[in-house]
Parts: C-alpha cells; structure tokens; sequence
C-alpha cells in the first residue's frame, strides 16, 4: 500500500491538527506519512501577518507542494484559506469543528471584565482588536505574533497582560486549562471558519479524495461555507475587520443554519452587526445575503478612508 504522503506545516499547532487527521486516515486503514512544508508566514515571525498578504501566507507553499506532486494532501486551519479559490485544488473534506470562541489568557486568573484599564492585551488579529476596542474597557491592545507558546510566554513571563488566542487550537494543544475566559460570541465574533479544519487534495486525484471523504461533517461544512461566502462577499467591497459565526440549529419545520456576522472600525469606534437564517443545504446563499444586508445598512463606510484598502483583513 502507497502511503499518503499529507502536507502540514512544522508549528506544534499544525503537526497536531495534521496528525489528528492523519490517525483517522490510519484509523480507515490508510498509511499516511507527514511531509513538513515551511512557509513564508514561518520564516518571517515579526512582521504583521495583513502586511505579508494575511493569513494566506501560510497557505500558498502547502497548496505548491500539493499541486507539484510532493504531498497527496494538506491540512489547513479553515480560517487561514484565502476565499478566492485555486484551480487545482479542493477543499475535499471539512471535519468536526472544534470550539469556536476566542479564548483569554490573562495574568492572576483574570477575565476580561477583570483586566484593569491600561492593561496590555496581545493580538495579531485587526478582528480581534476592532471588537475589544469596542467593548470600551480602557485595554491597550497591542500587535503580537508568534506560536502559541510565544504568545502565551509573554503573559508568563510579565511583558503582556493577556493575549487572545483561538480557543481550537489551544484545546488541540492540550492548554485549553491556560484559558482564563472563553469570549462569548455576543461581544467578540470569530473569524469566519475559525475552529474548523481543511483537507485539500489535487482536484483531479480522485483517489486521495475518496479516502478522506468519510472524513466530512455536513453541519462543519455549511456553517464554514455560509461564514466564508459571506467574507467573500465583503471583500468586494469592504476591508473592514470582519467576524462570523453560523450555527446549525433546531427551527420550527427542523434544522435550520443561522449566521451572525459583524463588520467593525479598526479602531472599533463603530460596528455593524447582522443576523438572517436560512436553509443549511443554502449555506452559500445566506452568506451572501447577510453580507449584502451589511454592505446595504453601509458595512464599508466603516474603513476609514485613508486606510489602504489593498490590505484585506485577514490576520484572524
């Protein structure tokens, strides 16, 4: 049997969510070997991630590897996927979606609430930035980018206050007892596909395709593609920080796919939240009616326009 060779990035966090896959392949009675990819996002640790390109920057030598024939698949955090597709690849399955939230690590135990003003809160993400300005709590928010020990040594070791992270991958870490405050959605959205994981394959290698296909959940796969379609949407004609959340939830005559979303000032002074449902097997169209109905209620006008608007918010 030819071992699926699959791609993954050599941070801790990416070797475990690609060896969680790959013990599920293995589980299907498929040998899998990891083949690590450095990527441009990896080699360059201090400059902001919307300043090399966003979070894509993690993406694009994966999806090389892939389609020159080195590796059979990639593992990829969703939210971490540029929208606009490439050609030679799929996303051929989304798996069970782990916790959503952001997730602080403060100092002393701390919550959010807690923090005194003027303290010193670590995030790379204009998402994560715009909505805790919002909150009017007097935090200083502060650019930080790094691994997640990184992050998380600069609250240990007294530089920061507390940094926020996603909650998914401190929990497939093993850290989620680190976490002093899971943020609830209600103050802070996620990044659209945050928690979720991507497989790729070459879009004309049916066979790997098939063999990671028992990996998909359909709840994880509307809710990412309701979440994205909308991020696309948006990024025609806005560059705002953005957050989404869709959840699949028990309506009147069933199941029913329900999409929040936010488009906030970078410097959080406003925001614009908006709310539809929809049919899950409509994922696509809800994404692109909320994000019309945000563009309508004037979602752009929240990017200052002396902002260079080139720059699409991506460092979730």
């Amino acid at each position: 049997m030819t071992a699926l060779r699959l791609g993954t990035r050599r941070s801790a966090l990416a070797t475990t969510q690609s060896s969680w896959v790959a013990d599920r392949l293995r589980a299907l009675g498929h040998e899998v070997e990891l083949v690590e990819i450095t990527t441009e996002g990896d080699r360059d640790r201090t400059t902001p991630l919307a300043q090399l390109g966003g979070t894509g920057v993690f993406v694009s030598a994966l999806r090389e590897a892939l389609a020159d024939g080195r590796v059979d698949l990639a593992v990829h955090s969703l939210k971490d996927l540029p929208t606009a597709p490439d050609p030679r690849v799929d996303v051929a399955a989304v798996p069970v979606r782990e916790d959503v939230r952001d997730a602080l690590v403060a100092r002393d135990g701390l919550t959010l609430g807690e923090l005194p003003a003027g303290a010193t809160v670590g995030t790379g993400s204009p998402r994560r930035r715009a909505q805790l300005e919002a909150l009017g709590l007097g935090l200083v928010l502060t650019d930080l980018r790094g691994n997640v020990d990184t992050r998380l040594r600069a609250v240990h070791e007294g530089r920061l206050d507390a940094v926020v992270l996603a909650a998914a991958g401190l929990r497939r870490l093993g850290r989620a007892d680190e976490v002093t405050e899971l943020l609830d959605p209600l103050q802070v959205l996620p990044a659209p596909g945050q928690g979720a994981l991507a497989v790729e394959v070459r879009r004309d290698d049916d066979a790997t395709r098939a063999a990671v296909a028992p990996l998909e959940d359909a709840d994880a796969r509307a809710c990412v593609t309701a979440e994205r379609t909308l991020l696309a949407e948006l990024e025609a004609g806005c560059s705002a920080p953005v957050g989404a959340l869709a959840e699949v939830v028990e309506g009147v005559d069933g199941p029913e796919l329900s999409l929040r979303a936010v488009v906030a000032a970078p410097d959080g002074s406003h925001d614009l939240r908006r709310s539809l449902t929809g049919d899950p097997a409509e994922a696509a169209d809800l994404g692109r009616r909320t994000a019309r109905l945000l563009l309508e209620d004037g979602a752009a006008d929240l990017m200052p326009t002396s902002t260079d608007r080139s720059v699409t918010e991506r460092a979730q």
